[in-house]
């Protein structure tokens, strides 16, 4: 029998967070595979950014938030980090269900009430990953201020497309 040290299930955490992690935003690429085309064809905010900024800017945000997320379970352990865990996972199913709300669906009224969810749920993550470990929140703030542009993008372009979202 293999005896699995604490350091093994370490990294066995960080894999299953980084899937958990790719899973959402694979769910939410799904919804926007065509978003490129659509948001083109959007009344946007001369503050929004170009459609090609969004893949990398969320390419490192999963990374930095799956991070995030292995600090608290090696910090306080799996049984221990489970409430801030599921924090997480709950605000992972809330992004990717805005891709499905706003580029999908084309609900934009509940793509921007989505997004304030996501925000507060995501604000009470960052604030519960920093009391377990300073640097697990502190890679949260740049997804919280990218949460933040775009739920006051989300807003701007739902209130300039009306009959289109």
């Amino acid at each position: 029998m293999t005896d699995f040290s604490r350091a093994d299930a370490h990294w066995g955490a960080l894999a299953l967070l980084l899937g958990g992690t790719a899973a959402a935003a694979l769910t939410g690429a799904i919804a926007s595979a065509r978003a490129g085309e659509f948001y083109q064809q959007l009344a946007r905010p001369s503050w929004a950014p170009p459609a090609q900024a969004f893949g990398p800017v969320w390419s490192v945000l999963y990374v930095l938030m799956a991070v995030a997320a292995w600090l608290v379970v090696r910090e306080w352990g799996w049984p221990r980090a489970r409430p801030a865990i599921a924090l997480y996972a709950l605000q992972l199913v809330l992004n990717a269900l805005w891709t499905w709300l706003f580029f999908r669906w084309r609900l934009g009224w509940a793509a921007f009430v989505e997004i304030l969810a996501l925000w507060a749920l995501l604000l009470l993550t960052v604030w519960t990953f920093w009391h377990v470990r300073r640097l697990a929140g502190a890679l949260l703030l740049p997804y919280l201020a990218w949460v933040t542009l775009a739920a006051a993008l989300s807003y701007s372009v739902w209130r300039q497309n009306p009959g289109v979202l």
